[in-house]
């Protein structure tokens, strides 16, 4: 696969999961920490915020290989 294709791919994909990463997190925030104190909250969001990452680097590490030749 030509390498500007897998870009456009990659560049899609990582879109697609950034929307529906922030949803579910927000959604499962908005369900489960309601009254929690903002420690709480912090800690979560923290965590969800630097989360998205790991499947964006695994996109990413798969945008930049070599094309096979």
């Amino acid at each position: 696969m030509p390498t500007t294709v897998r870009k456009l791919i990659g560049t899609v994909l990582i879109i697609i999961l950034v929307i529906a990463y922030a949803l579910i997190a927000t959604t499962v925030a908005a369900a489960l920490l309601a009254t929690s104190p903002w420690y709480v909250h912090f800690a979560y969001f923290l965590f969800t915020g630097l989360f998205w990452i790991l499947p964006a680097m695994l996109i990413i590490r798969w945008m930049l290989k070599p094309a096979a030749k």
